[in-house]
């Protein structure tokens, strides 16, 4: 089942010497509360490495709930959440829970200026501007907070449409719009469709970034 192989991924991925352990919530068998909280703990008791939840329902189509949160913040080897619900409201609710031991980190690339206006340390997102992501956070981090903000709403228009298509299909597309050659994809992923890797082309060209003039 898929908590027990999370659990023996996890372990064998800190024996792989990897940093952090990025861990989603149950897929398709969904559970309740007690069975939510033992299926992270499982992995967290089990890793050397240290966990990281991962709130995305929308791929997994169930939301960790606040309280399972609040359990899980406590235990030595959870450091944190990666939070990619979408929703403000959920956000302030686990970030009561946040401490120099558990933390927030932002899932989606177009509210991370309000969820590091809630508590959270930083992002984790797959980008084709990591500077400037970069830049972003620590400006903030840093009380430039202005300049955050519109550095956030400068890129509104590029991080939208790097989810035109299902997540990672335009990021691995504008990485070869650049030249970066991130090569084909693996079904089921499947190449953008021609009209959006247009349009994709021409809001990288007006953010400022490299394009192939063959594109």
């Amino acid at each position: 089942n898929s908590s027990e192989m999370q659990k023996h991924k996890s372990v064998i991925y800190s024996e792989m010497g990897a940093a952090a352990l990025l861990c989603i919530s149950p897929y398709y068998v969904k559970t309740n509360e007690e069975g939510m909280y033992r299926h992270f703990m499982m992995s967290a008791d089990a890793a050397s490495a240290p966990i990281i939840l991962y709130n995305v329902p929308g791929r997994t189509g169930c939301k960790i709930s606040p309280e399972v949160v609040r359990r899980l913040s406590v235990h030595p080897n959870v450091m944190g959440i990666k939070e990619a619900s979408g929703d403000m409201s959920y956000a302030m609710k686990v970030a009561r829970y946040l401490s120099d031991d558990f933390v927030m980190y932002s899932g989606n690339d177009d509210i991370t200026v309000p969820l590091l206006s809630v508590g959270a340390s930083g992002v984790i997102w797959a980008n084709i501007m990591p500077s400037e992501v970069h830049d972003m956070v620590m400006d903030y981090l840093e009380g430039r907070e202005e300049q955050a903000r519109r550095t956030q709403l400068r890129y509104l228009d590029l991080i939208n449409a790097l989810f035109m298509e299902v997540n990672p299909i335009p990021v691995k597309e504008a990485m070869n719009l650049m030249g970066l050659r991130a090569g084909s994809y693996r079904m089921p992923m499947y190449p953008m469709a021609p009209e959006n890797r247009a349009k994709l082309a021409k809001i990288m060209r007006e953010a400022g970034l490299p394009v192939r003039e063959d594109a």
